[in-house]
């Protein structure tokens, strides 16, 4: 099997609310088989019994489901496997800060990379895993701030 790691072109977009509807729906329909079911493999038929059938595995259809529900919202999204490298470029507007941040945060050993010649690249597992690092320190220090104002009887 053949990877394309750059699309020439982006994920398709849901156009017309009949398109989206029909996204949701199948996605509704995936996500209760999925529900009900322990089964190590699902089997889609197309059009009863007379259409091709498909077996996939449970992990398979759940993203299927997550993707159809996406487009059923009209959200632009994008699929990247997480070994992918990204240059402190593409980084930086992953996580939408500057580079020169970046570069920082690589510098204090907090983001992890390594370097192909001179140019430092971010796997997208450790560009995730920094940022839900960065949004779990964000939250306990929203937290102490409003425990702070309830301690000092703050009303906002």
């Amino acid at each position: 099997m053949e990877t394309i790691k750059r699309p020439s072109k982006a994920l398709p977009r849901l156009e017309t609310t009949a398109e989206q509807e029909m996204a949701l729906a199948a996605q509704k329909c995936i996500m209760e088989a999925l529900d009900r079911s322990r089964a190590p493999s699902i089997r889609l038929v197309a059009n009863g019994n007379e259409g091709a059938t498909l077996e996939l595995p449970p992990a398979a259809l759940r993203v299927i489901g997550q993707v159809l529900g996406l487009m059923s919202q009209g959200k632009p999204f994008t699929l990247v496997p997480n070994d992918h490298e990204l240059s402190t470029v593409e980084a930086a507007r992953v996580l939408n800060v500057s580079r020169p941040f970046l570069i920082k945060e690589i510098d204090a050993g907090r983001l992890p990379c390594h370097k192909v010649g001179t140019h430092r690249r971010i796997t997208v597992s450790d560009l995730e895993t920094y940022r839900q690092k960065l949004r779990a320190e964000r939250e306990a220090a929203l937290d102490a701030m409003a425990n702070n104002a309830d301690d000092l009887g703050l009303d906002y």
